[in-house]
Order: structure tokens, then sequence, then C-alpha cells
């Protein structure tokens, strides 16, 4: 692993490198099909010689896995499929021998409706203490046959479910997923627990899961276009449960990164004040078009937005909700937009992959921290699933017109040769049918080329970590021309991005650092390419 670059921060989430696993499609340990952690231990040196700080694990914990684990039956269990809970702390205790911290999940909006606390209220009955920790209510209409309100899902479909005593319960997602009532006092204690169980086994920060859900309208008034408060998402009490929280990580040293979707500058900053959450999600740059202006704006307005609470930025390109990136990049619309993701929307790859090589430059060069999706590194493509195959509860709820997620969740090609391509250890299909063509992404083919998608991550994050200016601190934009993206860092670290039609100048420089893929032969800077430069 490369030296540390000594201006980096003391604050290691400041400006880390983050990697994203879902364990479901990392690695298959016990050869059933299934990612698992005996599957991410025999891995973890890929991840410590890829250069990253951290592992952020989506949820691992006991789950019927409705939604790909964010539907939790118990926090402090591992779920058969991928270990024990053994397994787990040997994994932090792994990971932190080479280097690398380890990130959870916390699901705190709702639970899965096999957690115990679901099933005891629903064989309580109406108004009793267990029903109290949800959102029972009884329906509207003549005799009850009308939800309680008119509350759009986050998922398609409706958001009340009525049980056979005749209250309905309250569930954003999906049916499987009732929500919590987070003006109930057991509800904060339990989650206060389960961030002390984490802490104590050694993790060092927790990822929580929609987080601007919790707080919900006392009177679960009706929604309302346009009509503010909004009756579920960004209420004011939320920020009590975070206050509360980090009092909790400061004890551990622990860190918070929030799952935050709000349009709004001020309100987003709000969770990122000093006594709440360390970071949060950057959603506008993950959505935004591969277009130099937009890219720009959404740049300076990530900065502007966290300035005033001397918060990191964090960049994402890609996780496991959306479209994957070398895909997104080479469509007519590369933005993201769940309205928008339909089945058999064309792609040119070559493009696209051109265009994630040089968005992994402009990332990694920014103020903050950086989030790697898995598959990432070696320029995955989103997969076709065929319609029998697919799992994603987005998909069915949508009445299949959605392809869902699972296109960006398929297991990883590890060894081009081998069954799987060396996903799993054994005979078990891979969960999710990897392409045919994959051999060409897997792990040991590019690990023998200096041109693949994994040795330009690799590079770029030893660079990342021992060349100065990297990480946090400021970013000055330099004169460029129109559809070119240039900015300084200190001491003279460059990036350039030319998103033009035609080669670019690069500006005067002492050193040429990386580029993500090669000059024109009159050193010039080719479409859709980037550079790092060391200048004077």
């Amino acid at each position: 692993m490369a030296a540390p670059n000594p201006s980096r921060t003391t604050d290691w989430w400041r400006d880390a490198v983050i990697y994203q696993v879902y364990p479901r499609s990392f690695a298959d340990g016990d050869g059933d099909g299934t990612g698992d952690l005996a599957g991410v231990r025999a891995r973890l040196p890929h991840l410590a010689e890829l250069g990253v700080d951290a592992v952020w694990f989506t949820p691992w914990y006991a789950s019927p896995m409705v939604d790909g684990g964010y539907d939790v039956a118990d926090y402090r269990a591992i779920d058969p499929a991928f270990g024990t809970l053994d397994e787990a702390e040997k994994l932090i205790a792994e990971a932190a021998a080479l280097g690398l911290r380890v990130i959870v999940d916390i699901v705190p909006n709702h639970v899965s409706d096999r957690h115990a606390w679901f099933r005891a209220a629903l064989a309580a009955g109406p108004g009793s203490p267990e029903r109290a920790r949800f959102h029972f209510r009884p329906g509207r209409g003549t005799d009850g046959e009308l939800p309680p309100n008119d509350w759009p899902s986050q998922f398609s479909g409706n958001t009340w479910t009525r049980v056979p005593d005749g209250e309905w319960y309250l569930h954003l997602f999906t049916p499987e997923q009732p929500d919590l009532n987070w003006a109930h006092p057991d509800v904060r204690r339990e989650h206060e627990d389960v961030l002390r169980f984490w802490f104590e086994r050694g993790v060092a920060g927790v990822r929580i899961d929609s987080a601007a859900l919790l707080a919900k309208d006392p009177g679960l008034r009706d929604f309302v276009e346009g009509v503010d408060p909004h009756p579920y998402i960004d209420q004011d009490e939320i920020h009590d449960v975070y206050r509360s929280w980090r009092a909790i990580a400061d004890i551990y040293g622990g860190v918070f990164v929030g799952e935050v979707w709000l349009p709004d500058a001020e309100r987003f900053a709000r969770y990122l004040r000093p006594d709440e959450l360390h970071t949060a999600f950057n959603f506008n740059f993950l959505a935004c078009p591969w277009e130099p202006g937009r890219l720009r704006r959404t740049i300076d307005d990530t900065l502007a937005e966290h300035a005033p609470v001397h918060a990191p930025a964090t960049w994402v390109l890609c996780n496991h909700d959306v479209t994957r990136t070398a895909t997104r990049y080479g469509r007519a619309d590369t933005a993201f937009d769940f309205a928008t993701k339909r089945f058999g929307t064309p792609s040119d790859l070559e493009l696209g992959t051109r265009r994630a090589r040089a968005a992994a430059l402009l990332t990694l060069a920014l103020p903050g921290s950086v989030y790697l999706y898995q598959g990432e590194e070696l320029g995955l493509p989103e997969a076709d699933i065929p319609p029998d195959r697919v799992q994603d509860p987005m998909h069915f709820r949508s009445g299949g017109t959605d392809p869902g997620r699972d296109g960006c969740r398929v297991p990883l090609p590890w060894e081009a040769e081998a069954p799987a391509y060396g996903f799993g250890a054994g005979p078990g299909e891979p969960w999710l049918p990897q392409p045919a063509d994959w051999a060409r992404y897997a792990v040991d083919r590019q690990n023998a080329d200096p041109d693949s998608m994994l040795t330009l991550y690799r590079t770029a994050l030893a660079l990342r970590r021992t060349v100065p200016g990297f990480g946090d601190g400021p970013l000055t934009w330099l004169p460029a021309a129109d559809g070119v993206l240039a900015f300084t860092r200190t001491q003279g670290l460059t990036c350039v991005v030319n998103l033009t039609h035609t080669p670019a100048p690069l500006p005067p420089h002492t050193e040429l650092l990386l580029t993500s893929g090669p000059l024109t032969p009159d050193g010039t800077l080719p479409p859709d390419t980037a550079a790092w430069l060391q200048a004077d």
C-alpha cells in the first residue's frame, strides 16, 4: 500500500476513498451462488491493493431479502446466507490489519415484517403498546376500507396495507417493510443500542439509509404537491435523532454518512451541522449528465452547500441503486432518473467507458471523499437481466415497466476462465446471471493489462494517496475553452477534463501525472478524456 500523503487531513473521513460492497454479489466463499463474508474475507487483498481507505457494506443482517437486505429482521445477527456474527467480527479485524476501515449500513426508517416487534404488533391487536412502535391506523371510508391517507410510495404502489383486524399500517417502501414510529422512545433506544453494538465490534462508521424519512407528520396529514413542509420527508424533529446519535459516535470515534435526497441546499446542510452527521451522499452529482456546464454548476453548488457547516463533500458516480456509469454515459441521456430508466435503452459502451474513465479522474481530484461502487473499478456495464430472473421489487411494483436495479447488482467477475468467472468456490449458479461476455472484465485479465480500468483506478488511487494537493481543501477553476473543465487544487495539482468533440490543449505544466486515455500525437487532450498535471 502506498505511503500516505502528508498533507491529508487527520480526519480520515474528510477525504477517504470508500469502497461499497454489495455482499450478495461481491464474492461467494461457500459456493452456493450467493456472495458472503467468507468471500469478502478472501478478496480483501484486492481492496487493499486497489488503494481504498474503507469498505462500506450494504446490509448484511438477518433478512428475508425482499428488498436486498434493506428489510432487516435482526440488526444484531448476520443473515445465514452471508455467514455469522463471528465471521463479521473477523472480517472487521482482518480489514483493519490491511489498513481498511469498515462502515456498516443501518436502516432506521423501517424493519422487516418478520422483525420480532412487528410480529408482536400483529398479534397484540389495535390500541396495543406493541402497535405504537409502528404507524397503525383505522382506515377512512364507511367501513374503514380506504387507506388512512394518500401518501405516495418511495417505490411504485401503495403505502398502506390492511391487516385482518381492519387496521392499516404504513410502509413507504414495500408491504414487507413497515415504517417505525420515531416518536416512540422504544424506537429511539433500540437504534442507539444497535449503534453501540456495532461500534463496540470495531466498525469505523455507519451509513444511514433513507436518512431524511424517519420523522412523520404527527397527524399523518395528506400529501399535497408543492405544499411545505412535506408530511414525511425532512421533518424538523429528525435532527433530534441525529444529535443523539452523534453523541454516541463521538464516544467511539465513529462517523456517519447519510443518504439524504433533498433539493433544498439549506435544508440539506442542516444534516451536516457539527453535532449531527459527518457527511451525506451527493446525489446531485451522481445524477448529473455528462455535460460541462451542468457538471461545473453541480460541483460549485455542492461545495457551496457544504461550506457553511465546514463539512466535506462526497462524490459518487454509481451505487447499488443506479445504472452503471459505463452504460449511463453511453446513452443519449447521460443523466440518471428512476422515472426514465426503461428496458432496451441503447448505449454506446465504448463511448460510455471512455467517459467513465475520465469521470474517475474528475471525481478523485475533487475536494472531499469519494465512494466507489464494487465493479466500477472494472468498468462493468449494466447487465441485461432476463425477465424471468429479475428479483428487484421495484420492477414488480411498477407493473414491469421499470427494469429494477438488478442490472448493477450482478456478481463480480474475478477469473476469466473459471466457472461463474471465479465468483464462487463451488458449483452454485450465481443468484443473478452474469453476461456471457464478461471474461474481458475479470480481475485477473485486467491485472495483466496496463491500459485496463482496474490499472487506471489503482494508479489514480496511489497518486491520490501520495501526491500533495488531493483530498480535502480548496478548488480553483482555471480559464478553459468551452466544454473543458480545468481546476487546480493546492501545490500545483491540476485536473483537466475535455467534454468537447475535438482535442483540447493542456494548460502549462511541469509534469503529466496521469491521463484517462492516451494523448493525441501532438500532445493534446482527446474528447472525453481527463488528465492530472503538476504545475509550478
